[in-house]
């Protein structure tokens, strides 16, 4: 673009002012990559914390991507990387000269590093385990011969240590006199001549006690060992249960090899409740905004299938019973009532118990309790609207019988709604099939087929 000094820069009312990277400002940096202005989109950036930048990255096109990448050039930080969807990091890495993409990575914790290189392409990966120092070239390597989603894939290999012996003002000295710490942590992490891990001691606690009193007076009551084998999802819960901060991971024996720290672990909750919400919805969960039309149309078309097949089997129920609803015509204009207000009752059920399976709510102590309460709610709801669709379905038809077959056919649907959203996640988590994913499609075909057969079914018998 022209360097013309009377073209200005786009006024935007800024109604975003609780965020920092609200339209003004996103205005405001285009127009400097427009115009090719290095200094001017610095100088806007500077204020940006790593994640509303990455949120920038995600937001804007990729041409627009691209220029600003090329622009911005060596003030890019690694911490942009780590906050970016996985959907458009490869991409940016791309985007980078090797020399700042060096840059970028060293100043970046271990698991960082990890979770950066677990979705690159064999190059890319071996670009930016180059720019590391040997030392933690080796570290992160150990780390990706973890299992995926495994906790020695989320732990960071800087660990703060202190043997069991020792007192406050020997852990202080040697906090002191090291060369690298880093740059967050919150315990020290006491362990045995075996480097096993003992106990936790917080810095508060540590800075507010004499030199002489001894660390191991000063542990923690709440104290979690997590393997290094452990699956993701199991150290969040672990974390959002106990109420840590961080906790050791140990080896097979039981020897400390990294810590994971609260915002790893809640990064990880986070992610896990996404994928319940996309995947109750039927989307896949590596889905986002920054998807290409290909990719998304990839990703919806299997379950929009599936859907489309539950759905011929609830036409197929409807099709038994073509001649009654040619001769009573308000059937099919009562029969999608039955079925919606199922699949409604259904789908709250189905949410409870995905989430209650998710948290560790839901066990084998109290499954029969859940599910009798969700059949309850379901038979006092279905006699609630079965009064009302009874009432409606007299005034509309002037028909009674029409009226007590809707209702009962109501009060049928949503007990079986209540029952099925409830056992089917169950069901499913113990055949090993991921609820969230495939309870919702289960569900439906089964208020669909269950409302439209009870409503049919006894309208042939009582008005024909």
């Amino acid at each position: 673009m022209s360097d013309d000094p009377t073209i200005e820069a786009p006024e935007v009312e800024d109604t975003e002012d609780a965020y920092s990277l609200g339209r003004k400002a996103v205005a405001q940096i285009l127009f400097a990559v427009d115009r090719d202005d290095r200094e001017e989109l610095v100088a806007l950036m500077e204020p940006l914390h790593p994640a509303d930048i990455a949120d920038l990255l995600e937001q804007i096109n990729a041409f627009d991507r691209m220029r600003l990448i090329k622009l911005y050039d060596k003030e890019f930080d690694g911490d942009i990387l780590s906050e970016l969807d996985e959907s458009i990091r490869e991409e940016v890495i791309g985007l980078l000269s090797p020399e700042v993409l060096a840059d970028a990575v060293r100043d970046l914790e271990s698991d960082d590093v990890v979770d950066l290189l677990e979705d690159l392409e064999q190059g890319q990966q071996d670009a930016i385990l180059d720019a590391l120092e040997d030392s933690d070239r080796v570290a992160v390597q150990q780390s990706l011969t973890y299992p995926e989603y495994s906790a020695g894939r989320l732990m960071q290999r800087e660990v703060v240590m202190a043997p069991e012996h020792w007192n406050v003002g020997e852990a202080i000295d040697y906090l002191r006199n090291s060369d690298y710490l880093p740059d967050q942590f919150y315990h020290i992490v006491l362990v045995d001549p075996r480097l096993r891990p003992v106990g936790n001691v917080t810095l508060g606690k540590l800075m507010g006690s004499r030199r002489e009193v001894m660390l191991q007076s000063l542990v923690e009551d709440t104290f979690h060992v997590i393997p290094v084998a452990q699956y993701e999802g199991e150290v969040a819960y672990a974390f959002n249960q106990y109420h840590l901060i961080s906790a050791p991971v140990v080896d097979e024996n039981e020897r400390l090899v990294g810590v994971i720290t609260i915002d790893d672990a809640m990064a990880v909750l986070d992610e896990e409740h996404e994928e319940d919400v996309l995947r109750l919805a039927g989307v896949d969960s590596e889905s986002s905004l920054s998807d290409r039309v290909r990719e998304t149309t990839k990703r919806r078309f299997p379950w929009l299938l599936v859907n489309l097949i539950t759905s011929i089997l609830a036409s197929l129920v409807i099709a038994q019973f073509e001649n009654a609803i040619a001769t009573i015509v308000a059937l099919a204009v009562l029969m999608p009532i039955v079925a919606s207000m199922g699949g409604n009752a259904g789908t709250q059920s189905l949410t409870v118990a995905v989430r209650a399976l998710a948290t560790k709510d839901l066990t084998g102590s109290n499954v029969w309790r859940v599910i009798r309460r969700e059949v309850i709610v379901g038979l006092i709801n279905g006699i609630a609207f079965a009064v009302i669709m009874g009432i409606v379905g007299y005034v509309w038809f002037g028909s009674l019988a029409l009226g007590g077959v809707i209702a009962a056919a109501m009060v049928i649907n949503l007990v079986v709604a209540g029952l099925a959203g409830t056992a089917i996640p169950i069901v499913l988590e113990k055949l090993g099939i991921d609820p969230a994913l495939a309870s919702g499609a289960f569900v439906t075909t089964v208020t669909d087929v269950v409302g439209f057969f009870a409503f049919l079914g006894l309208a042939v018998l009582v008005l024909l």
